[in-house]
């Protein structure tokens, strides 16, 4: 049977919220009669959220779900969770309950009505401190400038993707910030945002610190990096390479060439090797021979290179 909807639901120690989440999701599918399945993928907690899960899916069958071995992250949890989901449409949502399940029929309609391959959830009205909401804008901004994609809210849990997007993208280490922009670079332009309900966190703690705003930009400028010359390295490391080559070489001919214009006019002159610009001229003669060697090894790695979201997982429903 083909389901209408499958719920991601990636948790690192959320069993507080958990049941009260199920019962939300559950009563919001069965008044709009949904055919549905929950997925939710424990992230290695080290509280009792998996016994929980277990619970939950001896009472309602719709609900499934992923044990880690250990702490992966939020992008792990998600492909795994993508990669059981079967539903036409995929919907995930964080476990503290700041995401609300109301949202969900509207989203699925903007997905299944309205021809949009991924809808992205827009917390315009947050309930957040003002240490998270300030960066939040700064690198959701930035996010925005460089990938020419207009949203608000690029790292809201709350988001519905057509089944094709999530079977066609491959989410590793954080990207989960940049789904996005990973879309639009697997062929998915049709990206649409809308604005959702943000709840106060009702038990526990953000599981987020400052620190994630720094990897944010790292991650940003490492998928930039990767969707221009992930395959074709050599175009940016051979390019480099060449060009501080060049310049070292050119830079070595003139040092050495007005060495022997000194000399032919019988002038007395320093070596060339008592010359610093001699010096700076093959140290950039050698950094373009190890860029350029560079690029040679990231295609080879390109070309070869293994699983990456490869992940011990201990049970599953």
């Amino acid at each position: 049977m083909q389901l209408d909807i499958s719920v991601v639901v990636p948790l690192y120690n959320e069993d507080e919220s958990l049941q009260e989440l199920d019962q939300w999701i559950l009563k919001v599918m069965t008044a709009n009669n949904f055919s549905y399945e929950v997925i939710y993928v424990n992230d290695g907690s080290n509280d009792t959220s998996w016994n929980l899960i277990e619970s939950l899916s001896l009472n309602n069958p719709h609900v499934r779900g992923i044990c880690f071995s250990r702490n992966y992250g939020k992008s792990a949890a998600l492909f795994a969770g993508f990669e059981m989901a079967e539903g036409d449409v995929v919907i995930t949502m964080d476990a503290d309950l700041q995401d609300s399940p109301e949202e969900i029929p509207s989203l699925y309609k903007m997905i299944k009505k309205d021809g949009f391959d991924l809808i992205s959830g827009w917390k315009k009205k947050r309930y957040d401190p003002i240490s998270k909401t300030v960066p939040s804008k700064l690198f959701n901004g930035v996010a925005s400038k460089l990938s020419g994609i207009k949203l608000h809210d690029f790292n809201c849990g709350l988001k519905a993707y057509k089944k094709e997007v999530v079977k066609s993208i491959e989410v590793y280490g954080e990207m989960h910030r940049y789904i996005p922009i990973l879309a639009k670079e697997a062929g998915f332009y049709r990206i649409g945002e809308k604005v959702v309900q943000h709840q106060a966190r009702k038990y526990g703690v953000t599981k987020f610190g400052l620190n994630r705003f720094i990897n944010g930009f790292l991650d940003l400028l490492s998928i930039q990096f990767m969707i221009r010359f992930g395959k074709k390295p050599m175009h940016l490391f051979g390019a480099l390479g060449s060009l501080m080559f060049i310049i070292g070489l050119l830079s070595a001919m003139i040092v050495g060439g007005t060495k022997l214009w000194y000399v032919f006019q019988h002038v007395q002159a320093e070596r060339v090797t008592e010359s610093p610009y001699f010096y700076l001229s093959l140290v950039s003669m050698l950094m373009g021979i190890q860029l350029f060697l560079a690029g040679f090894l990231g295609e080879l790695i390109s070309r070869n290179s293994s699983e990456r979201n490869i992940y011990k997982i201990s049970k599953k429903i």
